[in-house]
């Protein structure tokens, strides 16, 4: 029952590691602590977790180091993994996954004694297998979410704003404006449950979770994918649509179509940027596809 713990530190969190061997001190928990100093160290350390023996993994970081850890637990065969309990102690610049599951930042002994009880939930994960620039063929896995077009742009420069800023709330309204200078429609080809979509849109998100508020009703453990497909609006329109965001009324907007599917394929969304779990992926090269695995993954979740 000794935890491995991968700490993925933010900029300004000031003396949060402190703060949390203390709490896991107080409760008792054994544990062996590791710091990850980059992107590649967190793949680096979460596969020397695994390989290691160690049966509860705890991520203390956001929706990409999830992200990262996911898709090192992915690598290994269904023996291995099945193994292996997931758990996340929320300090990101986004965590929309843990906050799915009432997991909070500011609430760091609450999210320790939840985790101590070891309830375990079998989820979810989405895949997006693509070609890269390279003409290799690639897959990527995510708990969260894609988003292809605005959105993904608007998440690129939110985290760059995040780095330089520190203020979640500025950063978001500094992104926001500079989306005014960006493309606002893409070309795409899309083909999900029988349907053929053919138009410009302007975001597309395709969830295994909720989305940042553009999946709200997708739930990681049905095996299903929600998707909310946004075609091209006017500014007014796209204002009251971050609106709805926040608020969490997203699929109200008269622009939204919403779809419920196992499998979505993009055959064309040209120079239209992907990101995966709030990660830039790029732009892949032609058509690309997004299916999803069910109950593959040992998640810690409340009790």
């Amino acid at each position: 029952m000794r935890w491995g713990i991968l700490y993925c530190p933010k900029a300004h969190s000031g003396k949060y590691r402190e703060k949390l061997q203390n709490v896991l001190d107080e409760r008792q928990v054994q544990y062996d602590f590791v710091q990850s100093e980059s992107t590649d160290s967190v793949e680096r350390l979460m596969t020397m977790l695994i390989h290691n023996g160690y049966k509860t993994i705890v991520i203390v970081g956001g929706d990409s180091a999830l992200n990262d850890a996911v898709n090192c637990l992915m690598k290994e065969e269904k023996l291995v993994r099945d193994q292996i309990a997931l758990g996340v102690i929320p300090n990101g610049v986004m965590n929309d996954f843990a906050r799915y599951w009432d997991f909070k930042e500011s609430s760091m002994e609450q999210t320790v004694d939840w985790l101590t009880k070891h309830r375990v939930r079998t989820i979810d994960v989405g895949c997006i297998r693509y070609t890269n620039k390279k003409n290799e063929d690639c897959h990527r896995y995510f708990l969260n979410c894609i988003n292809v077009g605005l959105i993904a742009d608007v998440m690129n420069l939110r985290r760059q704003a995040r780095s330089l800023l520190g203020s979640q709330t500025l950063s978001f309204v500094v992104s926001i404006f500079l989306m005014i200078f960006h493309r606002m429609d893409y070309k795409m080809r899309i083909r999900i449950n029988g349907e053929i979509v053919d138009r410009k849109v302007m975001t597309l998100c395709v969830g295994s979770g909720p989305g940042y508020g553009q999946t709200p009703s997708a739930v990681p453990y049905n095996g299903m994918l929600d998707v909310s497909l946004v075609y091209h609006t006017e500014v007014m329109q796209v204002l009251a649509g971050l609106w709805l965001l926040v608020t969490g009324r997203f699929l109200n907007h008269r622009s939204v179509h919403p779809y419920r599917t196992r499998e979505i394929v993009i055959d064309e969304a040209k120079h239209a940027l992907v990101g995966v779990d709030g990660r830039l992926l790029g732009t892949p090269v032609g058509s690309y596809r997004i299916t999803i695995e069910q109950e593959v993954i040992n998640f810690l979740i409340p009790d």
